[in-house]
């Protein structure tokens, strides 16, 4: 029994020498005490970068813009217009190998050609999405501006204050605000693009507000929190009409996408049934005028659904 004692003993005591002798391990791991690489990557990878390397230099020596960087930033997309591209090839190869796959080469072309029009849509869907939760957080935004200004901080101190507590679309364009008046442009230049670009009309109230008081002084605290409650009022209003109005949208988004619904299932099940569609003449003016027609009631239902206030 006493050896044993003694044998745990001297165990323990070894290993805590040993604990206190050997080097310990750095608390931070190496690779991330080292400058950071970016490793090879895949070969797919490598091909993808190199593809979109050649294509923006066609694109730059031919000066075409398909899609501008400044409606890529508006999405949200931190890519080249030359990466989107690429996607969206990649996106539409994929869609006509379905339809070569599920219904033959005319479902394929159909699926393959309308690609640019699909990413004109995606962008504007994106760009959409992001400024309306750029609305939604305004409320927020200010609450945040009125704090900091009733804590003594500047204007600007505040704004950075509120892109650093604020989550995107907020805080990108409330650093981007920061950055611009550091390098020596104006406040309001910058707060007016920024409105200019979200499509905010609350934006621009917030900036004639900041203006005006520095203009000619007073408790820009207090003007931010009754432009808050004026805000607030008009996004619970704007609540109400898209609840009554959604119905109706939804019914527009239906009919619009029925007719290429039934095509499609046409296609697929019987083939040969909607071949003249493609082949005589009589259907190709067919298919120029139902989608003429298409057009128009779209742009009509959109005119009905689209309330203004």
């Amino acid at each position: 029994m006493l050896l044993t004692g003694m044998a745990l003993m001297l165990s323990a005591i070894l290993i805590f020498g040993v604990a206190v002798i050997l080097p310990k391990t750095p608390e931070v791991p190496m690779d991330r005490r080292r400058p950071y690489q970016v490793g090879p990557g895949s070969q797919l990878t490598r091909f993808a970068g190199s593809a979109a390397d050649v294509l923006h230099r066609v694109l730059a020596r031919r000066n075409i813009r398909m899609f501008n960087r400044e409606e890529l930033e508006n999405a949200g997309l931190r890519m080249s217009q030359a990466d989107f591209v690429i996607l969206m090839i990649a996106g539409a190869l994929v869609g006509a190998l379905i339809g070569l796959v599920v219904g033959g080469p005319w479902v394929a072309v159909l699926f393959f050609l309308p690609a640019p029009l699909v990413g004109r849509l995606v962008i504007r869907f994106l760009a959409g999405k992001r400024r309306a939760k750029f609305d939604d957080q305004l409320g927020d935004t200010l609450q945040l501006l009125a704090g900091g200004l009733r804590a003594g901080h500047s204007i600007l101190r505040a704004i950075d204050a509120a892109a650093n507590e604020s989550t995107s679309p907020t805080a990108e364009e409330m650093r981007r605000i920061i950055t611009e008046t550091s390098l020596g442009r104006d406040l309001e230049a910058s707060l007016n693009d920024t409105a200019t670009r979200m499509r905010s009309e609350d934006f621009v109230w917030i900036a004639q507000a900041i203006q005006i008081n520095r203009e000619v002084g007073g408790n820009l605290a207090e003007v931010l929190d009754q432009v808050n409650e004026t805000i607030r009022e008009r996004s619970e209003i704007k609540g109400h009409i898209k609840s009554l109005a959604a119905e109706g949208k939804f019914s527009g988004y239906i009919l619009m996408a029925l007719p290429f619904g039934i095509v499609t299932m046409l296609m697929v099940v019987n083939p040969g049934y909607m071949e003249p569609m493609f082949t005589h003449p009589l259907g190709w003016g067919m298919i120029a005028a139902s989608a003429i027609l298409m057009t128009i009631g779209g742009l009509w239902m959109r005119k009905i659904i689209d309330l203004k206030f």
